[in-house]
């Protein structure tokens, strides 16, 4: 680990540093009392499942406010023509989350943090708690961990976790003590630890 951690703390001394605080501010600044804005992050979180995570910002910044106004078939035919690789099933795990999105700023300003993603992965079809943890994230959460391939790669090649073959919840929250005790050492949250191990697997910071 303290390899790890070593590593990181060199980054904070860099521009890195600048541009990872410039992206958590703007999550922050996501307006909580926007049912749409929140429902509109949460279709990108959807897309972003098994996907490109550049891809799907650019499917989101060419649907935008059509995730709520079209019709099933009509986001299918837009998610084939931007090219994500499973339209037909994010079409519809979108048109269902359209039941919550009343309810999605009730939910983020008044529910108990430590319930709020189970809240998310009980009522959202699609989302697990990558996905959850991810637009937790995105709208200004910043203690929740985002677990996706490039979080796992890093783990195993610093030997902090053997590969797993599954990630159930029990093994998602294992993983996540693990994040947890690397932002305490580091004096990152979650979310800005997240940013800089992503950096380090791809040398990109997106969201």
């Amino acid at each position: 680990m303290q390899q790890l951690i070593q590593k990181i703390q060199e980054l904070k001394k860099t521009e890195i540093k600048n541009q990872i605080d410039k992206r958590i501010q703007e999550f922050k600044n996501t307006n909580k009392e926007s049912n749409e804005e929140l429902f509109n992050e949460l279709c990108f979180c959807l897309l972003t499942a098994n996907f490109n995570a550049e891809k799907s910002i650019k499917i989101q910044k060419n649907i935008g406010v059509s995730f709520l106004t079209d019709s099933k078939e009509e986001l299918i035919e837009k998610l084939k023509k931007f090219g994500h690789r499973f339209p037909n099933a994010r079409a519809e795990y979108i048109h269902k989350a359209k039941n919550c999105k009343d309810k999605l700023k009730e939910v983020v300003c008044f529910h108990d943090k430590k319930e709020l993603r189970e809240w998310i992965v009980n009522n959202v079809n699609g989302i697990g708690y990558k996905e959850s943890s991810h637009f937790l994230r995105n709208i200004g959460f910043d203690d929740y961990a985002i677990i996706d391939f490039h979080i796992i790669d890093l783990l195993v090649k610093y030997g902090l976790i053997k590969r797993p073959k599954t990630i159930t919840k029990n093994k998602y929250l294992e993983i996540e003590k693990i994040l947890k005790k690397i932002a305490e050492k580091t004096n990152l949250t979650l979310a800005e630890l997240d940013l800089y191990l992503w950096y380090m697997e791809t040398g990109k910071i997106l969201k």
